[in-house]
């Protein structure tokens, strides 16, 4: 779910408080309300309201009424409360019984089958680049971490058309899908595509590839898109070919809109801190050698689900990251009236079509739950040498410290994989090359899609790469 912006001319109105609502802070720009303060810097922006309203309060952004609940001991009464605050899927014709049934092929088996592949193709291209590299090699970072994860995800997910031998077809859908990515941001907010230039022009050569007829060249095929394929053709309405390319192009953006940025994040964060670049790199090497895996071209590397699982202290810098650059807003919306009950005796009165909302990144950069927030720290997920999942509130344990994949029913279902896809990347990264950022400046965060999901950097960095001794 997103916010969206009215266009002009939709006049909203500002209802009265009714009893044991939120208080209402409504802005002073018509139809905007507070949308810029809130784009400008929304953790700041909602931790002076808290500091003004307390931990609930509704605010008015750009024609919507949501209300924040911004302590993170009360979100468990917003996932829990599934009768009245509702996510809906917008799946068309398919039943939600069907949607969910397509998840089951992220999870166990299917899972380590999609991993497998993910990991022999992401292998390939390593090959490939440690074969021409002879000594360090020169790139840009969000640009290295875009071509690698999109081209390895593609084939994983969608398989191979044999038909294209002249030139990297993968590649040039790469280069489009880019393109329309860069548009992303206008789109959630509502704008009409046809005032985005060519994104209009670009969706449609993105959808036409996968038309039913030009899918079924393409060979190895994952099976949770096979399986969306079938359940396609066994519906009416979405046996139309238009409308089948149109969910096959909306799921590969949600394989890879987000996976991609926080491959890049993970990976900048760790060669910016060469303490952590250092134990990561060890974990890694020593887990290869115990496993009797050498660690040079021409040998494959294979790492179970258990074994990539106790890379503790990599899952743990690849947590870090998250934590740093998620930004997406868990929404539910009322189905009627009624009275959302919170801890301690606190109620708030909530009407039907009204929105409530969790903003993570306040949990995320809050002091008392991670010290010293504001600090890279790699092994802040690691105690003891094991996984660390308690951090406390109010000196109580916190069932959601770590939010980057949203919370209950609209969790995201393909977390586990673009978890593997995102470690899998880094230990073949770091088992193959020697790697370091060439230049001082810092990236920023590209203000665009607060509250959408992972934020893109607002510039490339050049880095350096070579083929370890």
């Amino acid at each position: 779910k997103h916010i969206g912006i009215p266009l002009w001319g939709c006049p909203i109105q500002a209802s009265s408080l009714r009893p044991g609502e939120a208080p209402l802070i409504n802005g002073w720009i018509p139809f905007l309300g507070e949308a810029l303060n809130f784009r400008n810097d929304p953790t700041k922006f909602l931790l002076s309201l808290q500091q003004k309203y307390g931990d609930v309060f509704t605010v008015h952004l750009a024609g919507k009424y949501i209300t924040f609940i911004t302590n993170p001991l009360q979100f468990v009464y917003v996932t829990k409360t599934k009768k009245y605050l509702q996510f809906k899927e917008l799946a068309d014709q398919i039943s939600t019984k069907n949607v969910h049934k397509a998840y089951q092929y992220l999870l166990g088996r299917p899972l380590d089958v999609l991993s497998d592949s993910m990991m022999g193709n992401l292998q390939g291209l390593f090959e490939k680049m440690c074969s021409q590299a002879t000594d360090w090699e020169m790139g840009n970072m969000n640009k290295f971490c875009f071509s690698l994860m999109f081209e390895a995800s593609f084939l994983t997910l969608y398989g191979k058309d044999p038909s294209a031998v002249d030139y990297n077809i993968v590649e040039a859908i790469g280069d489009k899908f880019n393109k329309f990515d860069a548009s992303f941001s206008y789109l959630a907010a509502n704008v009409p595509i046809e005032l985005l230039g060519a994104a209009k022009s670009i969706r449609k050569e993105l959808i036409s590839v996968f038309l039913p007829e030009n899918m079924s060249r393409w060979l190895g095929a994952s099976e949770v898109v096979q399986f969306r394929k079938d359940l396609f053709d066994m519906y009416e309405g979405l046996s139309d070919r238009n409308k089948a390319g149109t969910h096959h192009f909306a799921f590969m953006w949600a394989s890879v809109g987000n996976t991609i940025p926080a491959t890049f994040w993970a990976m900048y964060y760790l060669l910016r801190h060469p303490e952590a670049l250092a134990v990561v790199r060890d974990e890694i090497d020593h887990l290869l050698q115990s496993t009797g895996q050498e660690r040079k071209p021409g040998n494959c590397i294979h790492l179970t689900r258990e074994q990539l699982d106790n890379l503790v202290y990599l899952e743990s810098a690849v947590n870090e990251s998250f934590r740093f650059c998620s930004s997406s807003t868990n929404i539910r919306i009322a189905s009627e009236d009624f009275i959302l009950k919170l801890e301690g005796n606190q109620e708030v009165s909530l009407r039907k079509g009204d929105l409530v909302a969790i903003y993570p990144p306040i949990l995320h950069m809050d002091p008392e739950v991670y010290e010293d927030p504001k600090k890279y720290k790699f092994d802040r997920y690691v105690e003891d040498g094991k996984k660390k999942s308690t951090f406390y509130k109010q000196g109580r344990k916190l069932k959601y410290f770590l939010m980057p994949f949203g919370s209950g029913i609209s969790k995201c279902p393909g977390r586990f994989f673009a978890m593997n896809e995102i470690k899998l990347f880094l230990v073949l990264l770091l088992a193959y090359f020697d790697v370091e950022i060439t230049e001082e400046k810092q990236v920023g965060q590209d203000k665009s899609r607060i509250g959408l999901g992972i934020l893109l950097p607002d510039t490339d960095i050049a880095f350096r790469y070579k083929p370890r001794n």
